[in-house]
């Protein structure tokens, strides 16, 4: 089983290219980091699972409503997150500062896609789609026939048109090549999920060798 070491919460900015030392255009993905405080703590025994709980983005009054208030101590968050781990060295009101990574960090980035709505098989699972001739009206992008003669019904699971998007997407072994604590936010190698403001969640994580 994976352990978290480090995590923090962020939001996606969008992506430039930064020179590394030997000159060499390296594409990246600009990460917001605003604070990140720590709500709660999950215990084993008491939980049944250990966790952190991790706020950020703090809300204006007027949007908070009582129940937030009364969990957050009279205040709200856009963005609340847990993480689980095992480090006992947090406590509630403390705050995970953008410091505690390292540039060089692998990180494991979660996030959610961009939503596309409603989309055709086409689109949606790359169906090559009907001939452009002989006859063939009105049909170039339908997905074509579902059916089954014998059980003389659809199958579960079968690729057909609907949602696309708005998936949860984790993108492994990811590069930290710059921390900007000026502007507090990092800079991580490659393209993640989102568009510009999606809650992303950074984290380092080791896994097991195995035997």
């Amino acid at each position: 089983m994976k352990t978290i070491q480090k995590f923090i919460l962020g939001q996606k900015d969008r992506m430039t290219q930064i020179f590394d030392e030997n000159g060499v255009a390296v594409p990246v993905t600009a990460i917001n980091i605003d604070k990140n405080i720590i709500t709660a703590l999950k215990e084993a025994d008491k939980d049944g699972y250990s966790a952190v709980q991790v706020a950020s983005v703090e809300k204006k009054d007027y949007k908070v409503n009582k129940a937030q208030k009364g969990q957050f101590g009279g205040k709200g968050y856009k963005f609340v997150k847990e993480f689980r781990t095992d480090n006992t060295e947090y406590k509630v009101g403390d705050e995970i500062e953008i410091t505690s990574f390292e540039e060089g960090d692998i990180l494991e980035i979660t996030s959610v896609s961009k939503g596309k709505g409603f989309q055709g098989g086409v689109k949606r699972h790359g169906f090559k789609g009907g001939r452009r001739s002989h006859g063939n009206k009105h049909a170039e992008r339908e997905v074509g026939s579902i059916g089954a003669t014998g059980p003389q019904r659809v199958f579960k699971g079968l690729r057909s048109t609907g949602r696309m998007g708005s998936d949860i997407i984790t993108v492994k072994n990811l590069t930290l090549v710059k921390i900007d604590t000026e502007n507090n936010r990092v800079f991580v190698k490659g393209a993640i999920a989102g568009k510009p403001g999606t809650l992303v969640e950074l984290k380092t994580v080791s896994y097991p060798t195995k035997k």
